[in-house]
């Protein structure tokens, strides 16, 4: 699309959370940023998300300027917790139904040694699994051809049991997509309304489990995220804003078109929410800002999302596990707990204290939001202990309930453990502490990170409030509060470029391969990726691709991806041994080994398409004319996680002094969180607005 079609004037970043929905609206002109942040609206997200640009519209924003709508959302991931995606229908080979029953053999997370461990129900149960007839061999030849008659009478039938989303998934369509694509005419010729969801389309690539499971779960909430999209769409149209670049962020860290096909790419809008912090971290931060190696704390109402940027880069993986099910698309190196703000706290029936894992999410949400509520949060007790100030909650648009969230407390845990509500919370703010830094400390294990030398970026509104005590539980030096935590999910959706992934599969050894078949595999995906580019009115955009190869050794049941980038293309004989040292170095990074002389194979080719979008500047998020006035507003007294009582200023963020230092114990306020800074920890801002926070011997 040409430039001149849009007035350049703003751009704006719409995150929905569990119990919050953040709109942050940049105006490229002087590099201003307006927040509104409000309730989510569980039972149709959408609504929040009108209910804060009609807010921005009322305060004078002209819907017409409005050039950029980028969108972070957890509409799949909760259909897909809550099992409320739609009724599927799975069309699969004769004599291969089992594959859905037998699937990997291994418990995909938890204990391995578990008797009592069962699978999560199927999403497409064998009633409605229709076997059809037809086969393609290994290299992609026809062996029998497809049964056309039974794909029709399959589809009726499912159509007869209220299906209206199929699953097609035939064996070997990675290296033949003939028969799935016939079958996806005839379902389309019976039921033309209905989605259809095609493995060679979502994921053409070996491993039947996992290219299998994919799919399911695409068909399973593709009439979810199509519904959504419709209803936001229309809410966007009658309120004029009228942008074609509408966008939506996915796992990777990328945003695809609102436009996009649903029917190939809703899997990949999975971890949509907490993929746009992380891209915001590793930009703002990382890239502009020169921090390298970060860990995020991205605390909301109802979760704690945990990532890893090591030498400024987001970690990445080619699959993850949600809700006990296997997604094979690229996605963020994410964790995610139960411990946010509204994570809901109890004495078992052992008499001990824990939190979490359910939460009070938006509705009724904790007991101080005063909406019916009547069971202790983590924000509770945070009001209770007197770290939240109840008259400048969201910057004193919403009150907190002092009363009711004490009550809640006595009832709940002090009356059952006969001690004190104060005593109570600082037991409730402990206990989720120590969950937040022990999931940081399993994964920092796991990924062999030595945290002594990473800076801990707290994010969400509940994030700065509890980082620097995980920060000193981990013994992590520093800690770096973003100027909007509140929000920087919505402002890292600011910060993503379009992202497309695409993968198909062909076994070969890499020593017999000759140049022109890999440059034929890859064209065949730029190809791909350049026609749906321009379906999304992208094609006339800067783009560019990045190759990738998925190789193993011989007999190895696993790969490495390895990056083609530097290797001078078409590969050579040169190239061919460059791309293999790089290989048995990738292997000994990852897995203390390379087997040098061994056989390499090529497993899959992998594409990504990148469009580069324009991105906020960081420099913009400070006003160095501003007036301070350098001094706290007063004093507040509050128990800390130990159950000490600390007396500590109160400052407002925008009053810190643009040079020098403050000393601990303070507490700051600002619109959409609040940051704890404890004794013996010292407080600074950097140019572009970041508050960072060290020990005396971190500095």
């Amino acid at each position: 699309m040409a430039a001149a079609e849009q007035p350049a004037r703003y751009r704006l970043g719409v995150d929905v959370g569990g119990t919050h929905t953040d709109l942050v609206l940049n105006d490229m002109e002087s590099g201003a940023l307006t927040i509104e942040k409000l309730p989510s609206s569980p039972e149709n997200p959408a609504l929040a998300v009108l209910e804060g640009l009609n807010r921005l519209l009322e305060a004078g924003v002209s819907p017409d300027e409005i050039a950029f709508f980028a969108h972070g959302t957890t509409v799949t991931t909760n259909a897909l917790l809550e099992s409320k995606g739609a009724k599927i229908g799975l069309l699969i080979n004769q004599g291969y139904r089992a594959i859905c029953e037998v699937q990997t053999q291994a418990h995909d997370e938890g204990n391995p040694f578990d008797h009592l461990f069962s699978r999560p129900a199927h999403l497409a149960p064998p009633s409605l699994t229709r076997e059809v007839s037809g086969r393609m061999d290994y290299l992609g030849n026809e062996i029998e051809p497809l049964d056309r008659d039974a794909v029709a009478e399959a589809t009726k039938s499912l159509v007869a049991e209220g299906i209206n989303s199929f699953t097609v998934c035939y064996l070997f369509s990675y290296m033949n997509d003939a028969h799935e694509r016939e079958t996806a005419e005839i379902i389309r010729e019976i039921a033309p309304d209905a989605f259809v969801s095609l493995s060679s389309e979502v994921l053409p690539r070996i491993r039947e489990w996992p290219r299998y499971s994919t799919p399911l779960i695409n068909a399973y909430l593709v009439p979810v995220l199509a519904k959504y999209i419709a209803d936001l769409a229309a809410g966007l149209d009658d309120r004029k804003v009228m942008t074609r670049r509408r966008f939506l962020m996915q796992s990777n860290g990328g945003v695809m078109p609102l436009s996009a096909n649903a029917e190939a790419q809703t899997v990949h809008t999975l971890l949509s929410g907490p993929a746009a912090g992380v891209q915001g971290t590793a930009y703002l931060l990382g890239m502009e800002q020169g921090w390298k190696n970060i860990v995020t704390m991205d605390m909301g109402g109802t979760s704690c999302d945990i990532a890893f940027i090591e030498d400024g880069v987001s970690l990445e993986h080619a699959e993850a596990v949600i809700a006990g099910r296997i997604v094979a698309v690229p996605v963020l190196d994410v964790s995610t707990i139960s411990a946010g703000g509204g994570s809901i706290a109890r004495v078992n029936a052992a008499g001990l204290l824990e939190v979490g894992p359910d939460s009070a999410g938006a509705s009724p949400g904790p007991a101080c939001y005063g909406k019916g509520g009547a069971l202790p949060t983590v924000t509770d007790a945070d009001v209770v202990s007197g770290v939240l100030n109840p008259d400048f909650f969201l910057g004193g648009n919403m009150s907190l309930d002092l009363d009711a969230a004490t009550q809640a407390v006595q009832d709940q845990v002090a009356t059952p453990m006969k001690i004190e509500p104060a005593d109570a919370a600082a037991g409730i703010t402990r206990v989720i502490n120590a969950t937040m830094a022990d999931e940081i400390r399993v994964q920092a294990a796991k990924k062999g990170v030595d945290l002594s030398g990473f800076t801990l970026v707290p994010f969400g509104g509940a994030g700065p409030v509890h980082a620097v005590a995980v920060a000193e539980d981990l013994g992590v030096p520093r800690v770096l509060v973003p100027a909007s935590p509140g929000a920087f999910s919505a402002l890292g959706l600011l910060c993503a470029d379009v992202v497309h992934d695409y993968i198909r599969s062909d076994l070969r050894d890499l020593d017999g391969i000759d140049a022109d078949h890999v440059e034929s595999a890859f064209a065949k995906l730029e190809e791909r990726a350049t026609a749906e580019l321009q379906e999304e009115g992208l094609g006339d955009e800067d783009s560019h691709f990045l190759r990738e190869v998925d190789l193993r050794y011989a007999g190895q049941g696993y790969e490495l991806r390895v990056p083609i980038d530097g290797i001078p293309t078409p590969l050579d004989s040169s190239g061919f041994a460059a791309l293999a040292e790089r290989f048995h170095d990738r292997h000994e990074a990852v897995h203390g080994h390379a087997a040098r002389g061994a056989l390499i194979e090529v497993v899959s080719y992998c594409l990504r398409a990148v469009v580069p979008v324009p991105k906020i500047e960081m420099a913009s998020a400070i006003d160095q004319k501003a007036v301070r006035s350098e001094q706290p507003i007063g004093k507040r007294i509050f128990k800390n996680a130990r159950g000490q009582s600390v007396e500590a200023d109160v400052w407002r963020r925008e009053d810190l002094p643009l040079t020098g230092t403050v000393d601990g114990p303070i507490i700051v306020e600002q619109l959409d969180a609040t940051t704890v800074v404890a004794t013996g920890w010292k407080v600074r801002l950097d140019n572009a607005g970041n508050m960072e926070l060290f020990r005396e011997e971190a500095a």
